[in-house]
């Protein structure tokens, strides 16, 4: 059984533990260091649902990982709250705050890993390999390395991204890395049990396997396989803050866009606060902002309410590894959560202009990852075709060097020349994209 002293580690990669600053616990500089990289400047442009928006209101990824980690936070303080008394010996080490600190900094980073246009993004950078020119690199990758390519997986991408020395050199405490892993498994796992919602999708990619393994060990995680483990508990948390926001904020957006009628936005909100829906009181607000806005906020705090109550009811199972559920899908309001997913696919996620550009990204990323990974050959060869040598240069310097430096490692290439095509915000892809074709 996990214990939460392990599970709150403050450890971090290659180094001591962190001390707490007279101002800042070893979580919170995680906090800081995350929303100050990079990486997640990028995500403010960024598609959420709605590519390329022109509307100020509607949310893109950065907006998004702002608002979950907001949620993250208050559903991280109300379930330490209980733990603390629950168990008073963590009391000495550790406060209310710590436990919605790692979930707010896991939820900050949740996205980090996601490429332009949104899962179609995804898709494209699969089918490169899957059913594209990639796969004439078959031969050079073992079966666990291809299975990495022909499934690329943001989560997997974004812990990539938080390990990155690139990047900062973010160096995060293993208990926020463990938050943040909401699929603790690779790829290659050919005794994947998909009726664990742990094991869906995947966490890590195979060059980060030995240092996932390390954070395991140090959270004593519970083994699931040789390969696999249980989730560290808070990172139900985070998928429940991440639920939370896409059902309710998206279909917010979908109402201010017009997708979806307002009767029918109230109507679905209204499901969720049932006896606390005022019919009279939402009629007296003026404008439609507004009225979205204020049931919006009340169905997010019955949402976070109802989360904290299946997690504190749930310790036990999590802590063993034998809970392994979305706390959503076990919460007094899945019927609810599941006619807003329903009303999403069908007028929102299906748009048309939604639809559009997600097609555009299946050329697109196929395209630019082409194209990069034919520079990183003849960088490493040295062959001087004009064209390649141009593309070459236009890679960013850590990405040349990182190449450069370990030449014999055909995956480590193409990891480096993926990290850049999906790090790319959408404009930026669509402005590459054109210029190297001349358009």
């Amino acid at each position: 059984m996990m214990t939460w002293p392990q599970l709150l580690s403050a450890q971090r990669r290659q180094s001591k533990p962190v001390s707490a600053e007279q101002s800042r616990s070893a979580f919170e500089q995680d906090f800081d260091r995350i929303i100050f990289s990079h990486p997640f400047r990028r995500l403010q442009d960024k598609t959420q649902v709605h590519p390329l928006p022109e509307h100020d209101f509607v949310h893109t990824r950065l907006t998004h990982s702002l608002e979950v980690s907001s949620v993250g936070r208050s559903l991280g303080r109300r379930v330490g709250e209980v733990l603390l008394q629950r168990h008073p010996t963590l009391q000495a080490q550790f406060t209310s705050h710590d436990f919605g600190t790692i979930v707010a900094s896991a939820s900050l980073a949740h996205d980090l890993g996601n490429p332009p246009f949104g899962h179609s993004g995804e898709d494209g950078l699969s089918d490169y390999f899957v059913h594209g020119e990639g796969q004439a690199y078959r031969s050079h990758f073992s079966e666990r390395q291809w299975e990495d390519l022909i499934h690329f997986e943001g989560n997997a991408q974004g812990f990539r991204i938080l390990n990155k020395s690139q990047y900062q050199g973010l160096k995060l405490t293993y208990a926020t890395l463990g938050a943040f892993t909401k699929y603790p498994c690779p790829a290659w796992f050919p005794a994947r049990d998909k009726s664990r919602k742990s094991q869906k999708k995947f966490g890590f990619f195979q060059t980060e396997h030995t240092l996932f393994q390390e954070i395991a060990t140090t959270l004593a995680l519970v083994p699931q396989g040789p390969t696999a483990w249980a989730r560290h508990p808070l990172a139900f948390l985070v998928e429940a803050a991440d639920d939370i926001c896409y059902n309710i904020i998206d279909l917010e957006d979908g109402c201010r866009l017009g997708l979806v009628s307002l009767p029918d936005t109230i109507d679905l909100l209204a499901a969720i606060l049932k006896d606390d829906f005022k019919p009279d009181k939402v009629a007296r607000i003026a404008t439609t902002d507004e009225k979205i806005g204020v049931l919006r906020a009340l169905a997010i705090g019955k949402l976070i309410d109802d989360a904290v109550d299946v997690f504190l009811d749930h310790e036990a199972g999590i802590l063993n590894g034998t809970f392994d559920q979305a706390l959503t899908d076990q919460g007094s309001y899945r019927q609810p959560l599941k006619k807003i997913i329903e009303v999403s696919v069908e007028k929102m996620y299906r748009a048309r202009h939604v639809v559009e550009i997600e097609t555009a990204g299946f050329e697109i990323l196929p395209g630019l990852l082409h194209e990069f990974l034919k520079a990183a050959e003849h960088l490493i060869s040295g062959n001087h075709a004009r064209k390649y040598a141009n593309l070459g240069r236009l890679l960013p310097e850590d990405t040349r060097l990182a190449i450069l430096a370990d030449r014999e490692n055909r995956y480590g290439h193409t990891r480096e020349i993926i990290d850049f095509v999906s790090g790319l915000t959408d404009r930026n892809a669509v402005a590459l994209f054109r210029k190297i074709r001349g358009l």
